[in-house]
């Protein structure tokens, strides 16, 4: 099949796991005998001038990176007018693939969109080209914010991710936590929707047993630095651990908005010199902490599937995570890993205390939850899924649409340190 992908992110811009995913997928699905070309992007805050619209083959990959236009819109603070402009931006390059001299009359036989931000060149693209359009919804909206889309850009961001779903003629999600808020939030009545859980490179994660403890326990987080990756529970759940654990530390690995109330936090809960940020990590650096950590924390109070929890697994170290989400399927507690209730400070101290106080259970749960990682999250079989998900789409008449109906509900109540 011709594939043409769309997504805000593709290497060598990659801002979190979507990115990693789009990759893998394309890949892969090139490597199986089709035609993928991924539009993707330059770098935030360049121009045409500095940084044009760059296509270039990758492991079978045509990439088409669009440059930003000139108009000033930074994501920070004009987040819908940057995508709109980057949409606009790759709607044209996406015209360009078909005319002869530029893309050598090269037309696709679906369009798979990735997320909201790229709702509008993904519609124009599937229109333009007459061919289906698929989407996989990685995240929404009101998931990101406990379900709830109060604010102004929440509720403009929410109308696009329901304008997507129903304009789509196929949907993916990577858990069935994710189709339920799928089907809850946008309703998209009679448009095919199938659970293709997210693939890992197993090999890319060499497992290690690990060796015995000689100094104070050591934990990790990995991920983005945001309010729903629940890392302020983590923060929060130290002074207790550290009392039944003396001098233990926790590294956070990442980057992401909350960096500075993150660190706030760690002051507020005289944790400070326990906790060091360790910034964006490269894979063998990252590997190395894996490798040499007592076990990690993921603390999500929202998470559509835990991309991190199956690369730790195939590590070897010991697992520790909330039941949110994707990570309540992934994550067996007291088989594959020692859960807790999303926020729930108390369950993670309790969960932690288990890991650090019988480290053999804890490495038994380990080789059990890479016995786990099967062949259902191999990158082979994501591909093929995919493929009978874009071969069965079938490009529906569409009919006019009003704007969805947003109900409106007040505030819920919120931590009241969280960021505003």
């Amino acid at each position: 099949m011709k594939i043409l992908m769309v997504s805000w992110e593709y290497p060598p811009v990659v801002v979190g796991g979507l990115g990693r995913h789009v990759h893998h997928l394309a890949t892969e699905l090139a490597t199986a005998g089709h035609e993928v070309v991924v539009l993707s992007r330059r770098p935030s805050g360049t121009d045409s001038s500095t940084h044009p619209t760059h296509s270039f083959i990758a492991e079978g990959v045509l990439v088409v990176a669009v440059a930003e236009d000139p108009p000033c819109f930074d994501f920070g603070d004009d987040m819908l007018a940057w995508t709109l402009a980057m949409g606009h931006a790759m709607v044209r390059a996406g015209i360009g693939l078909g005319k002869p001299g530029i893309g050598d009359g090269w037309v696709p036989d679906v369009v798979h969109a990735h997320d909201w931000l790229v709702a509008h060149p993904g519609i124009a693209l599937a229109e333009y080209y007459d061919v289906p359009l698929v989407t996989t919804l990685h995240a929404t909206e009101a998931g990101r914010h406990s379900g709830w889309v109060s604010g102004r850009v929440n509720k403009q961001v929410h109308s696009v991710e329901w304008w997507l779903a129903n304009e789509s003629d196929a949907l993916i999600t990577c858990s069935s936590s994710m189709q339920d808020e799928v089907e809850r939030l946008y309703g998209p009545e009679r448009i095919p929707l199938r659970v293709i859980r997210n693939g890992i490179d197993v090999g890319a994660w060499s497992f290690r047993p690990r060796a015995p403890r000689t100094g104070p326990p050591r934990l990790l987080y990995v991920g983005r630095l945001e309010y729903e990756k629940g890392v302020q529970d983590a923060i929060a759940a130290l002074p207790r651990i550290r009392r039944a654990h003396p001098g233990t530390t926790l590294t956070i690995a990442g980057v992401g908005t909350q960096f500075e109330w993150l660190r706030e936090r760690a002051r507020v809960h005289r944790v400070a010199r326990a906790v060091t940020f360790a910034g964006q990590l490269g894979h063998d650096e990252l590997l190395g902490w894996l490798h040499g950590a007592d076990a990690i924390v993921l603390p999500s109070r929202y998470e559509p599937f835990g991309i991190v929890a199956l690369e730790a697994a195939a590590s070897g170290i010991p697992l520790v995570t909330s039941t949110a989400g994707g990570l309540g399927e992934l994550v067996v507690d007291g088989v594959t890993g020692a859960s807790f209730e999303p926020a729930d400070v108390d369950g993670l101290v309790e969960a932690v205390r288990a890991v650090l106080d019988d480290p053999a259970a804890a490495q038994d749960r380990a080789y059990a939850a890479r016995e786990r990682l099967t062949a259902d999250f191999a990158w082979d079989v994501v591909a093929a899924e995919t493929i009978q998900v874009y071969q069965s789409a079938k490009r529906r008449v569409r009919n006019p649409m009003g704007r969805p109906t947003i109900v409106e509900r007040p505030l819920p109540e919120r931590d009241p340190n969280q960021p505003v």
